[in-house]
């Protein structure tokens, strides 16, 4: 670099836009716009000697700040290489193209001459566009006088801002400069011992310490660095040479600090990743300690198989990362550490959930379903038709939210028996929840892990056994929750019966949302009025009358009786129950809503039958595998002691086999002495005594006037109608 240039009174313009070009710097630029283009064969590729054009920095009228010629961008155009190359950094530059030839640009006052190193040519394919690489240097800083046009690219009327020889002499015997330039020099030098040790390069830099003069060195090391438009523009700006030189040294040193910075923290993550390798070959020790002592216990080995039933389980991204950081916790523990334990349950339930696995849903067929709930359950016409039509609605649209079906109704109507059957003609899987003197809120949302024995809710349980996440849900005894100081159950309910909030339940035990807007919801209770009036308004109440006689007549005969039988291995061989008996024990014994005394009586009647059977001892054969033979043949050959060969023909082992060899003249049949024998006085006999006895003793009924009283209330309630 010659330390004064001869600048020629008028030079070939090209624009740079945001982006500055100074002195010592070397850049490459790819020319593609036909102005570019015409510029650099005209000024440097037609002449022999190597030309020179000055790099004027522009930019949009948005930015503006102070005032500078304005100019239409449309008289010219230029382009600068987008990878474009400065000695010491490679800083991003925008190309000023053709196709925003009609934006108004701002032209900075103050540029710099540069001469081309190297001019590369080429055409493209196939256009036939010719284009131009050329290499750029920076020599000395000029003032735009007039701007002006030559063809399609501009030219300016300048003059030379560089200091001669005897000026820059000058300056250099001032002890401020002095001061400057040592300050420079000594930051310059702490920089590059950063960056030798950093990327073991740094030689040319200190040749260029020792050779070229301190204020062409400030231009050179701050057009390496990565900084803003407005801190080139001061920069290009800075023609006293003092003036250079200490926003050099305020950019080098504010460089040198960010390298430093940048080194703590590599150095940080370095050792940490020291630490982790150092505890991993440390673990790999003791596992080598433990086999040879023979106590491998394949905890590693647990551990992967459980992160691969994890990575298995469809998580949720959130989710996953959550799981991530325990599994991470988990694996920098000791099997012998308190937690341990807690922590491996933990993952053991998310690694259980099921986060996406469903039942695979079978098309709905509604013909299907009314047969089987007219088979489950006899009368409740109304309730299975609402039944139907809420199928109807889940077959037309899969993914509707339908209501909440709370079946009301007193004891033994079959309210717990119509949610499985909902449940069967969906094809899902069913889980019962029973609610009844739940008073705890955790029961609900479970435990927090804080807690020593602490386990997940109900919900999450449930959906942890069936292992599908669209189950059908029933909630029963709904009406039976209660509260106390550890909260109230069904107002934690709320969030899990509302569809919009079900969507991220968070169990205090998980600690991240659960979707249980797949899970269908049925409750029953016996009573709507103990349930809250928000728990209450997101269901939809169905009310179960009680039976009346003869729907509960055609119940027993239909389904009780051959379940009574069947559970205490009879047949209708050994005990028959007309329906007249039937009529006698529901009218006198089983005066309820639904039929579970119903069944309970006949239940009785069968163990009365039970013990009548298995006292049949002379009809009990002597071997279970030999039936008995009584033919005058047999007689004879046995009398005249010969040998009879018999084969022995073996019975089967089920209840109806054995029961078989229990052979009794004729059925028993159920008639009203045996009721009364087996199932005791009723209570209209009682009345119907009391009465007589009343009205032959008048003494005794004086006397026992209160007595007959309370029996008349408490005991016949067809007497008083209570």
């Amino acid at each position: 670099m010659a330390e004064s240039i001869e600048l020629p009174s008028r030079l070939a313009i090209l624009p740079f836009r945001n982006k500055v070009l100074l002195p010592g710097a070397i850049i490459r630029i790819y020319c593609t716009s036909p102005t570019s283009v015409k510029l650099v064969e005209q000024e440097l590729w037609q002449r022999e000697d190597k030309g020179l054009i000055g790099i004027l920095p522009v930019r949009d009228a948005a930015q503006l700040k102070t005032a500078a010629p304005v100019v239409p961008h449309g008289v010219g155009t230029d382009s600068l290489d987008k990878s474009s190359k400065v000695q010491g950094g490679s800083p991003n530059s925008h190309e000023l193209d053709a196709n925003s030839q009609h934006d108004v640009v701002h032209w900075h006052k103050r540029g710099v001459a540069a001469r081309a190193l190297h001019l590369s040519r080429g055409v493209e394919k196939p256009s036939g566009r010719v284009t131009y690489i050329v290499v750029l240097e920076g020599l000395c800083r000029f003032s735009v006088q007039e701007l002006s046009m030559r063809g399609t690219y501009h030219t300016a009327r300048i003059s030379s801002l560089e200091m001669t020889r005897t000026e820059m002499e000058q300056v250099e015997q001032d002890p401020d400069f002095i001061m400057l330039s040592r300050q420079f020099k000594a930051t310059a030098t702490e920089l590059i011992s950063v960056l030798e040790q950093k990327q073991k390069t740094g030689g040319r830099t200190k040749v260029l310490l020792e050779t070229v003069p301190v204020h062409k060195l400030a231009d050179i090391f701050v057009a390496s660095f990565e900084i803003s438009f407005e801190e080139q523009l001061s920069m290009l700006d800075s023609v006293d040479p003092k003036v250079r030189l200490s926003k050099a040294t305020e950019l080098v040193d504010r460089h040198l600090q960010s390298i430093r910075v940048a080194e703590k923290i590599t150095q940080k993550v370095e050792g940490q990743l020291s630490k982790s390798q150092k505890e991993f070959l440390l673990r790999q020790q003791m596992r080598a300690i433990k086999e040879e002592l023979g106590d491998d216990d394949d905890d590693e080995d647990d551990l992967a198989a459980l992160e691969r039933k994890m990575q298995s389980a469809g998580m949720p991204q959130n989710v996953w990362k959550h799981v991530q950081r325990e599994l991470r916790r988990l694996k920098k523990m000791q099997p012998q550490q308190p937690g341990y334990n807690s922590s491996r349950a933990y993952l053991d339930l998310l690694a259980d959930l099921p986060w996406q696995k469903t039942s695979k849903e079978l098309e709905l067929d509604l013909k299907a379903a009314q047969e089987r709930l007219d088979n489950d359950h006899y009368g409740l016409v109304k309730v299975k038709q609402r039944i139907i039509e809420y199928l109807a609605v889940r077959k037309l649209k899969p993914d509707a939210r339908g209501p909440i079906l709370c079946f009301v109704g007193p004891p033994g109507v079959g309210k717990t028996s119509l949610a499985s059957s909902i449940a069967a003609a969906l094809d899902r899987k069913f889980v019962r929840i029973s609610l009844g003197g739940v008073k705890d809120e955790a029961d609900i949302r479970g435990h927090r892990r804080t807690y020593i024995g602490s386990m997940p809710g109900r919900l999450i349980d449930g959906l942890k056994r069936v292992a599908v996440c669209n189950p059908v849900m029933l909630l029963d005894e709904i009406d039976k929750t209660g509260s106390d100081v550890r909260g109230d159950p069904a107002s934690a309910l709320l969030e899990v019966l509302d569809p919009e909030q079900n969507k991220t339940f968070n169990d205090h035990y998980l600690n991240v949302p659960f979707d249980l807007s797949k899970v269908i919801f049925v409750a029953t209770a016996n009573r709507a009025h103990p349930i809250p009036p928000p728990l209450l308004d997101r269901m939809e109440v169905i009310e179960l009358p009680g039976y009346t006689p003869e729907e509960k007549l055609k119940i027993a005969m239909k389904h009780l009786i051959p379940r009574v039988l069947d559970q205490h291995g009879l047949s209708s061989e050994f005990l028959q129950i007309p329906e007249g008996m039937v009529e006698l024990v529901i009218q006198r014994y089983t005066r309820e809503a639904g039929v579970r005394n119903l069944e309970r009586s006949l239940a009785s009647l069968a163990r009365a039958a039970a013990v009548r059977v298995a006292e049949q001892d002379h009809v009990v054969p002597l071997s279970k595998g030999v039936e008995g033979l009584s033919t005058p043949l047999l007689e004879s050959k046995l009398a005249d002691a010969a040998e009879v060969e018999l084969e022995v023909i073996p019975m089967g082992v089920n209840n109806r086999d054995i029961s078989n060899t229990f052979r009794i003249i004729s059925p028993l049949v159920v008639d009203e002495a045996m009721l009364e024998k087996v199932l005791g006085v009723t209570a209209w006999q009682i009345c119907v005594f009391a009465f007589e006895v009343s009205n032959i003793i008048p003494p005794l009924k004086r006397k026992t006037n209160m007595g007959l009283n309370y029996i008349e209330i408490f005991v016949c309630p067809s007497a008083t109608g209570i």
